[in-house]
């Protein structure tokens, strides 16, 4: 295997072995105290983010360059 094709076959076998390692890997929970401050407001930041993904949107569609030009 020459030197080139390493990082390539590097890469292959983290992510053939990540899912097990993941598996491997005991998992605590921690006892909940209280309640997350964020709870109630998962329909608010899918609003805030709604809207920006809008205003993306209409930004990229006003901005369609359509400069076709005419050489002859």
């Amino acid at each position: 295997m020459t030197i080139q094709k390493l990082p390539i076959a590097l890469a292959a076998a983290v992510l053939a072995i990540s899912p097990i390692a993941a598996q491997a890997a005991p998992r605590a929970s921690a006892p909940v105290t209280e309640e997350s401050e964020m709870a109630g407001n998962g329909l608010v930041w899918f609003g805030i983010a709604a809207a920006i993904a809008v205003v993306v949107l209409a930004v990229i569609a006003a901005t369609d360059d359509d400069d076709d030009s005419i050489s002859a």
